[in-house]
């Protein structure tokens, strides 16, 4: 069975810091390998995992709608298709499959950009059958999204076990989470548990920040304190997954996955 994990917050909270570090765990401390999904076109999971990216799920999907076009302008028997009677769903599936960046204990797709114009309906069908198929290979999932959730329902079908909404300690993002738990209830797939897990805290949550955490309606999972740590292998461009096990964030993410999983 796969166990899936998404995050979602505002942009600048750290949320892909927080999937990276939720990736190094599974790794170092879970059987079984882990498909990491990158759903947020500015987030670079794959810089956070140390791992090349040749290209993306939306530059596949444009490619071949651009195919597509381009018979239909041609015309003949053939129209509408793909050059030597490939299906969509063929295309989509060797595409996707070749767009995987593998590492030693898990592998990454990244979704890319969004949709532009026109009706993508049929083609995003095709492709949560192809990401939820390979999904099924792996142990675990996780799902770095963008703030907004309504999209998760068109990258995956599949239940989602654990959503970790990741937020600052200021009010804005703390309103932002909130928001992003009420959206997540609307969506077309099951979400089993969420958790509110708030980053880049100074000491500790001041009684008035930590008073309106309680009333936010959201398990608090845990804190991470501020760490310089992160800041240095940005500047230096390591992945974050090479952070040593006793940094705080670290050690954060450690504790509250052990309650968890």
């Amino acid at each position: 069975m796969t166990t899936t994990i998404a995050l979602a917050g505002k942009g600048g909270v750290g949320k892909t810091t927080v999937a990276g570090m939720v990736i190094k765990y599974l790794a170092q401390n879970q059987p079984g390998s882990i498909l990491a999904i990158d759903a947020d076109p500015s987030s670079n999971l794959n810089m956070a995992l140390g791992l090349d990216l040749d290209f993306t799920v939306g530059e596949i999907r444009e490619d071949m709608l651009q195919q597509v076009k381009s018979s239909l302008a041609e015309g003949g028997a053939a129209m509408g298709g793909l050059p030597g009677g490939i299906s969509k769903r063929e295309y989509l599936e060797y595409h996707v499959r070749s767009s995987l960046a593998e590492g030693s204990r898990f592998d990454l797709i990244a979704m890319g950009r969004g949709e532009g114009q026109g009706c993508y309906c049929a083609v995003n069908h095709n492709l949560r059958e192809v990401v939820d198929g390979m999904s099924r290979h792996y142990a675990y999932v996780v799902i770095d999204n963008e703030a907004g959730m309504e999209h998760l329902s068109r990258r995956t079908t599949r239940d989602v076990q654990h959503l970790l909404i990741v937020s600052d300690p200021s009010q804005r993002g703390l309103v932002a989470a909130k928001r992003i738990a009420d959206m997540s209830r609307e969506l077309d797939i099951r979400i089993e548990k969420s958790y509110l897990i708030v980053n880049r805290v100074q000491d500790a949550l001041s009684p008035e920040t930590k008073s309106f955490v309680d009333g936010l309606g959201i398990p608090l999972l845990g804190i991470i304190k501020a760490d310089e740590a992160i800041s240095a292998f940005d500047l230096s461009g390591r992945p974050l997954v090479d952070l040593p096990d006793e940094t705080p964030v670290y050690r954060s993410i450690e504790v509250m996955l052990k309650k968890i999983l």
